[in-house]
């Protein structure tokens, strides 16, 4: 049965590739994911770019080192108007990410790349569409409240399978894409896969 290595410690990708039955092991890439957002965006990368080439740069720095390796990079970003929302880094950021996105409609990007001896053999990227609820600042903070640690810098500031559906008036997009893995795409090229 064919098995493939997650660049990732995304708790949520290995639940959902478990889920599916997709055999996998975990190998983080460990890529500093900071000084290359940094770099793109001085290029004027748009979100999309930059989430594209994170996930294919995680994929091929583990598969160069597993050769003969099917390996899956992946990453999300929020799109909020053209700028880069990033994880927050503490529980003051992720208050102020959720006021950014208070009442507005923002995309959520997820990309997933497979590589193979170091290099792209498989690409997707997929976005669903979310908007906030308008909420006071004593909302946000009990949201907050309502948070571990963990989950807050591991998913940025909502957990969609959790507490922070309740911060959204719409969804449109696949639940799987918003929590960081377009699992119909993957298992559609794994299938095909000879």
């Amino acid at each position: 049965m064919l098995k493939i290595i997650l660049a990732s410690q995304s708790k949520v990708r290995k639940k959902i590739l478990d889920e599916q039955n997709i055999l996998n092991e975990v190998r983080p890439s460990n890529v500093d994911e900071d000084v290359v957002k940094s770099s793109l965006l001085k290029e004027k990368a748009s979100p999309e770019i930059i989430s594209k080439n994170l996930a294919e740069l995680k994929a091929n720095k583990i598969s160069a080192k597993y050769s003969n390796n099917l390996v899956l990079g992946a990453d999300s970003v929020i799109d909020l108007n053209g700028e880069l929302i990033s994880k927050p880094d503490n529980r003051e950021e992720a208050l102020k990410i959720l006021r950014k996105l208070n009442g507005k409609k923002h995309y959520l990007i997820s990309s997933v790349c497979i590589s193979k001896n170091g290099s792209m053999v498989w690409n997707h990227t997929d976005k669903a569409i979310l908007t906030m609820k308008k909420m006071n600042d004593d909302e946000l903070k009990n949201y907050l409240a309502k948070i571990s640690d963990e989950a807050l810098y591991a998913y940025n500031v909502y957990q969609i399978e959790g507490e922070g559906r309740d911060l959204f008036s719409s969804i449109d997009g696949n639940e799987n894409t918003i929590m960081g893995l377009p699992i119909e795409k993957i298992k559609r090229y794994l299938d095909n896969y000879k």
